[in-house]
């Protein structure tokens, strides 16, 4: 099994519960909106960490990270973005998008989001530094095993 820790929109800023809820993943997903590159330096002290820009990230991350990355385990096929290219924020423009992948994992809306309904699954873990709305800071939890997916919303 594969166990990934996602995030997204840090803006700079990670709660203590966000460390305790990643804590024992193998990998963590950051889905964009960083803040300053030295957070990524705290994520690795917990597991590894592939990472893409958002929007709002500065150039120096723009230069280092992807805009997407493809992650494989278990025989499925994750796509991670930040989402704020695509028209709208909602899943059937994911799917459009990147019809071909098992997972797609964006975050841009702050807000959390599993859309089972088809395939691609949908997944946004909300924001772990910046929610909005009145919504909680919030990651997720994504596990592979012989190719099932299983996802959780963890509010922190």
């Amino acid at each position: 099994m594969t166990t990934f820790g996602i995030i997204s929109d840090t803006h700079g800023k990670i709660p203590p519960a966000a460390f305790e809820a990643l804590d024992g993943v193998d990998r963590i997903l950051h889905a964009g909106d960083v803040g300053p590159a030295e957070l990524l330096a705290e994520l690795e002290a917990v597991a590894p960490v592939t990472a893409v820009h958002g929007n709002m990230d500065g150039p120096e991350l723009r230069e280092r990270l992807p805009a997407e990355a493809l992650v494989e385990a278990g025989g499925r096929t994750l796509v991670l973005m930040h989402g704020d290219a695509l028209p709208d924020q909602e899943p059937a423009s994911f799917r459009a998008a990147r019809p071909e992948a098992d997972v797609i994992i964006h975050g841009h809306t702050h807000r959390a989001r599993v859309d089972r309904d088809e395939t691609p699954w949908v997944i946004n873990p909300g924001s772990a530094g910046a929610p909005r709305r009145g919504d909680r800071p919030s990651v997720a939890i994504l596990r592979v095993e012989g190719g099932v997916v299983r996802v959780d919303i963890v509010s922190l």
